[in-house]
């Protein structure tokens, strides 16, 4: 197990973070951040807390691996009111024993159309410490975004990047998904999602796989939800990273999703959940 977990770190983390897909100055201010690329909230509120278990599949066993959790508060960003929406994921003493992680991420959005005005992901995976910052503006009807990182050798790389589409990443994309009308979706459509880190700019979409009722085995509590695919395109090549399922209420709290990884099979469950925007009129 130390080996395969060493050596899919990477792609593990990465499905890790898109949790949140069932879930934001150098650039702007955020009175400057409405921008064609917003939506309105109607999902979400300051005060939501949600906390989730992590599992792998290790030879037929689901072995838990760590927890997450996602808050969003009221913060001021450059001195406006913003919403504050962070991520932290853990490893337990169990993966803690062959690979440490760590991942803190912190993320504004205007409070008007929660367009994306500032990330940052801190991440420890085993000594490999790195920072990826970005930094968003829209002139002229264009996405523009200033990108830093810190590497694993503490070497600092800077760009800027401008770009005719709305751009996200992997936290703003979530909680922009979080606030599609469901009443307008059709089964198999799809929705371009293209995000980006602190290097490059990657092709991926939201396929609409229809509803299904899932019940949570630990918590016992079971939902109506809408189904979605993660889907990424990278050199070419198109793979779905993950299905996942959110409350087909106006919450569309994430409660599941089934990662596929090139080494196995992963799955996040909710663990428990409070300060909701709405009725959870999902619940059955």
């Amino acid at each position: 197990m130390k080996m395969t977990i060493a050596k899919n770190t990477k792609q593990w983390m990465k499905i890790v973070l898109a949790l949140l897909l069932m879930q934001v100055t150098m650039a702007t201010t955020p009175a400057t951040a409405q921008s064609q690329c917003g939506i309105e909230n109607k999902a979400f509120r300051a005060g939501e807390f949600l906390t989730y278990d992590l599992y792998y599949n290790w030879q037929f066993v689901w072995v838990k691996v760590g927890a997450a959790s996602m808050k969003t508060t009221m913060s001021t960003y450059a001195g406006y009111p913003v919403y504050s929406t962070s991520l932290i994921t853990k490893g337990n003493d169990k993966l803690d024993g062959v690979f440490v992680m760590r991942d803190t991420l912190t993320s504004y959005y205007s409070i008007a159309d929660l367009s994306p005005i500032y990330y940052r992901k801190g991440a420890l995976e085993g000594k490999r410490y790195y920072v990826d910052e970005l930094w968003y503006s829209y002139p002229n009807g264009h996405s523009k975004v200033k990108m830093h990182r810190i590497n694993k050798h503490g070497e600092h790389s800077w760009q800027d990047m401008t770009y005719d589409e709305c751009i996200y990443d992997m936290m703003s994309i979530f909680l922009r998904a979080r606030n599609f009308d469901a009443s307008k979706l059709k089964k198999n459509d799809i929705i371009p999602m293209p995000i980006t880190d602190a290097k490059h700019r990657i092709d991926s979409w939201l396929v609409y796989r229809g509803k299904e009722s899932f019940k949570v085995d630990d918590t016992g509590e079971k939902f109506r939800c809408l189904v979605f695919s993660f889907i990424e395109r990278e050199d070419g090549k198109e793979t779905e990273l993950i299905k996942f399922f959110v409350t087909d209420d106006e919450n569309h709290m994430p409660v599941r999703l089934d990662m596929n990884l090139s080494f196995g099979s992963a799955k996040a469950y909710l663990r428990s959940y409070q300060g909701l925007k709405n009725p959870l009129s999902s619940k059955q």
